[in-house]
């Protein structure tokens, strides 16, 4: 047996059951940072410039108190999405929101805010139909009716919400008429969008976080262990009940059933739930899902083709870290790092300790090269929204996450852990390291705020990556990436037939030069958040690249030659439908 094989069966023979009992429920390490080595001092050619408030982004995102937390429920937060809702080639935004306690403002309520092809934003929320307040948590977007028009789901501490796009501009509660009503209150978290069975139809994936009863929970000081480093704070999420994970298949008539028991996912317990990814992990060209845990294993459910799923994290090498420990897994990036076809996975965890970077063999295996890669330097913050996308365009993808601590009344007592933290930057020096950037990448990202979901997508169309942030009881942050340089780009947007008309699942190789890399069509990822599904490719000196689709479907298609700096729209099985050249502005 090898060394991961003998570290799962002891584990899975010995992981401690969950204390009901209440303890301070934050996996910690206490994790000292790596030296951090000399800057390489290769320039850094994107900049991040936070415009929200001035491309009309200015309501504050209300989540619990801003000066203490009493209960875990205010600290969680939410996620957002970029999301083109009427199929103007322009993407959208929708943010979430929670609430207070009590006196809740009028404007804690999740907004739907056009894009004007300006630079700025209209807030359209009420003539969409959106306005609600509750303790939201995530949103996944994909076009589950086929009908051309993207729709959302949200879900919610209470009761989820799957909202169908009308094609008008407006959206319309169909959560009832969906089966989706679930019986009791539940604390929806992470979910996607995902055919499972892969018959064209898009299933629908949730994960539950915790059984929380705020009647049952003692507040920060009426227990001894709900204190972190001496100070009370809220309890959890150790401590409390644990999440699980539901599926729900699509019946083609608008609506779902309940399919989670005869899928084998009551077996996928005794962890907190938080952002889900459906991807192909083990390259056999089905859609696995992987559920980032707090504070207890993380679950990959390897899809077994006959819908049904196994959880194969322990000996996959994805449920702890590479000394068998657990972490607080909240968000989750995916994509290629390594240029070797394989989907690699960024999970972002608590403070004292790293975000850590698995990579993928292609065979269901992952290593943990968290430190060799250089992450083993940064373990000051909470880690959330991450993802991995090339930010400057060199062929080569980037590292990203947002940071925001959960206890406000923290920094008080200890100024090394402040409430407020900057977004973290990692680029890829192409040769299997990353480097931190410490102020080279703007004041977007150097900006200090608690944050939570980030969604990555080119708002302005000019060929960069830019940002969409939640922040805890303040406006969202908008990072523009103003990249200089001359580095080639191309996007992807795929529209299926026989597959699913969002293309969900469905992979992307490009060639460029000498390099490959892969990207998948997701549904969620960041943490609970939604990005730009057209698949973005930074291509450096080259301008022109071959690509190989793989559609749900199981058909395949090759397109050779194509020209750099434009986005593509490539229907299943029509191939190049339109080539839209637009870039970079002056």
């Amino acid at each position: 047996m090898t060394r991961r094989e003998v570290l799962a069966v002891s584990l899975a023979a010995s992981v401690m059951p969950i204390n009901l009992g209440y303890g301070q429920g934050v996996s910690g390490r206490a994790v000292k940072a790596q030296p951090r080595g000399k800057p390489s001092g290769i320039p850094f050619n994107a900049g991040f410039t936070d415009i929200a408030s001035q491309a009309g982004l200015r309501e504050p995102l209300i989540y619990g108190g801003a000066e203490k937390k009493t209960y875990i429920l205010e600290t969680v937060g939410c996620g957002c999405a970029f999301i083109d809702y009427d199929n103007d080639g322009w993407l959208d935004i929708f943010t979430l929101s929670g609430q207070l306690l009590e006196n809740t403002p009028q404007t804690a309520t999740n907004r739907l805010y056009h894009n004007n092809r300006d630079g700025t934003f209209t807030d359209i929320t009420d003539k969409a139909g959106l306005r609600r307040t509750g303790w939201a948590s995530a949103v996944t977007v994909a076009d589950f009716n086929n009908d051309g028009h993207d729709d959302l789901f949200v879900t919610y501490y209470g009761q989820n919400v799957l909202y169908r796009n009308n094609g008008d501009g407006t959206f319309t509660d169909i959560t009832e008429k969906a089966g989706l009503i679930h019986p009791a209150k539940r604390w929806g978290s992470g979910c996607c969008f995902v055919d499972y069975d892969r018959d064209g139809k898009l299933d629908l994936f949730v994960a539950n976080y915790l059984d929380f009863n705020p009647d049952k929970v003692p507040k920060p000081g009426e227990s001894t262990f709900c204190n972190w480093k001496g100070v009370p704070v809220n309890c959890g999420p150790r401590g409390l009940p644990p999440g699980y994970v539901t599926l729900y298949h699509n019946n083609g008539d608008g609506t779902f059933t309940d399919v989670s028991e005869k899928s084998g996912l009551p077996k996928v317990k005794g962890s907190y739930c938080m952002t889900t990814v459906a991807a192909d992990f083990d390259n056999d060209g089905w859609p696995d899902i992987y559920v980032a845990c707090d504070s207890t294993p993380s679950f990959l459910l390897k899809n077994n083709h006959d819908g049904t799923f196994t959880d194969v994290g322990l000996e996959s090498g994805v449920a702890l870290n590479e000394d068998g420990m657990e972490q607080a897994g909240m968000g989750l990036g995916i994509g290629d790092v390594y240029l070797r076809g394989n989907l690699d996975i960024l999970k972002t965890h608590f403070a004292d300790d790293t975000a850590i970077l698995y990579r993928n063999d292609g065979k269901g295996s992952f290593e943990d090269v968290t430190n060799s890669a250089g992450l083993g330097v940064e373990t000051r913050f909470i880690g959330w929204g991450a993802g991995i996308f090339d930010l400057d365009n060199d062929g080569y993808p980037d590292l990203f996450w947002v940071t925001g601590s959960v206890y406000p009344e923290i920094e008080r007592a200890l100024p090394n852990y402040p409430f407020k933290s900057p977004r973290i930057v990692f680029r890829n020096l192409r040769n299997g390291k990353f480097e931190e950037l410490l102020g080279e990448a703007g004041t977007g990202v150097s900006a200090e705020h608690a944050s939570r979901g980030c969604a990555f997508g080119d708002f302005d169309n000019d060929g960069d990556m830019d940002l969409l942030i939640m922040n805890m009881n303040e406006p969202p942050s908008l990072l523009r990436n103003d990249l200089s340089g001359k580095n080639h780009w191309i996007k992807v947007k795929l529209v299926g037939t026989t597959s699913n008309r969002s293309a969900i699942g469905s992979r992307v190789t490009a060639r460029y030069g000498d390099k490959e890399q892969i990207q998948e069509v997701l549904s969620q990822a960041s943490f609970y958040s939604a990005n730009d599904q057209r698949l973005h490719f930074g291509l450096g000196p080259v301008d022109k690249v071959d690509f190989e689709i793989r559609w749900p479907s199981g058909k395949s298609e090759k397109l050779a030659a194509v020209d750099a700096d434009r986005l593509l729209i490539i229907k299943e099985g029509a191939g190049i439908v339109s080539a839209q050249a637009f870039g970079r502005k002056t």
